[in-house]
């Protein structure tokens, strides 16, 4: 076994992990749900469940991940084997995602290399590429009525069934978007293109490993709070920010009551941290064996907070400055998800002066967050792959550089589906599916697995090997009892108000929504799988013993038991368990 390689320092892995954990969703994702699930009342929740689930389970999975020196798959195998289907199912979520995430990230390229033009393409509705409900909303209409003799100059009354230029350039010329997935027309080559150099900066950021990553995360992870603070700056001295930023943080206290605004916080936590996606073991198995753990928790859990809230204040001082010059409600001009960052960012940067440059600086910032996240998910799949089936990667791609390339191509052929006419559709199903689906059922098992079955207590026990102090009590209580009864009663409500998917108005079709199921069993089918094949191979004369036995650690046996010394990272016996 070859010795495995470690972050050059600890604050690479910092600043990888917070790059991975603080994605898109910071700025497009939580201001939105923050205003729609009651303002500043929404922080309770939020913040109940960061502390409550996400710190806590975050804590354990970057133990887990330091402690076995492995993957998700391996590091699951090795705590509880009748449970390493849900660190199998962690690995087809990263895949899935990282076929659509990496789109959202050629859009943004896309934007950026228009904004080096004298007049920004989406201000008006003279191109050619202009649909006929083109309206531009920042013309106005001058009158003068005839009986009072006074005139008028201001913002014309929207017709109903148009669109402003920033949204017809979005749905129109960049994604061409067609009527429904059924018509999935042609290839956008321009896109098609961008994605492939978006795969090839993947492919460099990640294809040494940490030795590579660590130099990257210097500029990325780090760059988008220089704009941030940037655009807060300015958004908060413009006419109209505070009527924004009031109405961002105003507080509903009777919207606590509904059982869906906590369900947004917890998914709000887990998505933005990374929980069961297998991004945080993956990275923290290149961490030295005593590297201090509760550290990187506290600034990984407050700097990702922190970015959320900054996030929020920087947009909607800039959608109240957008309002006013709308003459409209703030309420009025919010959009959810992408069309919040490619329709009403860029139509807010042409009411500031030089909007080129405010734009471009936008749009790049986009591309850090994203970046961070795309390669530490193709991160997952490479280290899995290489963990597991290390010699015949060995022996039939020579060297780990040609599995990153191999994994990287993949990923870009599967994802060019989403940049069809009609990939929007087939984006945003597997966005929903992918993950939205399924995340919390593979959270329980992971939790169950680890905190049940291997043993909060022993977890704990191994944490003080490594760090010379075993986890508060709270930690223990957390994942025991409070993080998988929170995990579960969200599931089984998530079940409950279970809707089928639309999209902005859109019914997919029947075989689009089987599609979609399927999607999701991808990931869902892994843990009863693992489950069928760990009892296989377990030793045992019938099947409840090979039952007993899939559930024992392979940490039991003493002749099993190894892990990274944490001097020179080579492999270590350990003879005597009982020191565990």
């Amino acid at each position: 076994m070859l010795a495995r390689q470690n972050w050059s320092k600890n604050v690479e892995f910092l600043l990888a992990a917070i790059g991975y954990c603080v994605g898109l969703g910071n700025v497009w994702r939580f201001p939105y749900l923050c205003y729609s699930s009651g303002g500043g009342a929404f922080l309770v929740p939020f913040f109940l469940m960061l502390i409550l689930c996400a710190v806590p389970l975050l804590y354990m999975e970057l133990a887990v991940g330091q402690y076995t020196q492995n993957g998700p798959v391996g590091a699951l195998a090795k705590l509880c084997p009748l449970f390493k289907g849900a660190g199998l199912a962690t690995v087809v979520i990263s895949f899935l995602f990282t076929t659509y995430y990496n789109v959202i990230i050629a859009w943004a390229f896309y934007y950026l290399f228009h904004c080096f033009q004298s007049v920004l393409p989406w201000t008006a509705c003279d191109h050619d590429w202009n649909s006929p409900n083109c309206w531009d909303g920042t013309a106005t209409q001058n009158y003068t009525n005839s009986t009072t003799n006074t005139s008028y100059l201001g913002p014309a009354m929207k017709p109903n069934g148009t669109i402003s230029p920033t949204e017809d350039f979005y749905q129109s010329y960049v994604l061409e978007r067609s009527s429904g997935i059924e018509e999935t027309g042609r290839l956008k080559w321009e896109l098609a293109l961008i994605l492939l150099m978006c795969w090839v900066i993947v492919y460099f950021c990640i294809w040494k490993g940490p030795k590579s990553t660590g130099k990257v995360v210097y500029f990325t992870a780090t760059f988008p709070y220089v704009v941030l603070v940037v655009l807060l700056v300015r958004g908060v001295t413009l006419p109209g920010s505070l009527n924004g930023i009031l109405f961002f943080i105003r507080p509903k206290w009777e919207l606590l009551l509904d059982p869906k605004v906590w369900v947004n916080a917890a998914a709000q936590n887990f998505n933005s941290i990374g929980i069961a996606f297998g991004g945080i073991i993956t990275m923290s198995s290149y961490n030295k064996f005593n590297n201090r753990i509760i550290r990187d928790v506290l600034v990984i859990a407050v700097v990702d907070a922190i970015t959320c809230l900054l996030a929020g204040f920087a947009i909607f001082s800039i959608l109240g400055n957008l309002a006013e010059n709308q003459g409209k409600d703030v309420g009025d001009v919010i959009q959810q998800g992408p069309g919040l960052v490619f329709v009403i960012y860029p139509e807010a940067f042409t009411t500031m002066p030089v909007p080129q440059l405010f734009a471009a600086v936008f749009f790049f910032m986009l591309i850090n967050l994203g970046i961070d996240s795309q390669f530490a998910s193709t991160e997952v799949i490479v280290t899995t792959i290489n963990d597991h089936f290390h010699p015949q990667v060995k022996k039939y791609l020579k060297r780990k550089e040609v599995l990153v390339a191999v994994v990287c191509a993949l990923s870009f052929l599967c994802g060019l589906p989403n940049v069809t006419q009609g990939g929007y559709y087939f984006f945003s199903l597997i966005d929903h599916y992918a993950a939205a689906v399924s995340l919390m059922y593979l959270a329980f098992f992971e939790v169950i697995a680890i905190t049940w079955f291997y043993g909060a207590r022993r977890l704990g026990r191994n944490i003080k090997e490594m760090n010379g102090s075993t986890p508060n009590i709270f930690f223990i209580v957390c994942w025991y009892f409070i993080s998988p009864l929170f995990i579960f009663g969200i599931w089984l409500f998530s079940m409950i108000s279970y809707r089928p998917f639309q999209l902005d108005g859109y019914d997919y079709p029947v075989w689009a929504t089987v599609l979609g199921w399927f999607i999701a069993a991808l990931s869902v089918l892994c843990v009863p799988i693992g489950m069928v094949h760990s009892i296989y191979q377990a030793k045992g004369n019938n099947l409840w013993q090979k039952l007993k036995n899939s559930i024992v650690s392979p940490l039991d046996d003493p002749n099993e038991i190894f892990h990274l010394n944490p001097y020179n990272g080579g492999p270590e016996k350990k003879e005597n368990f009982d020191a565990i």
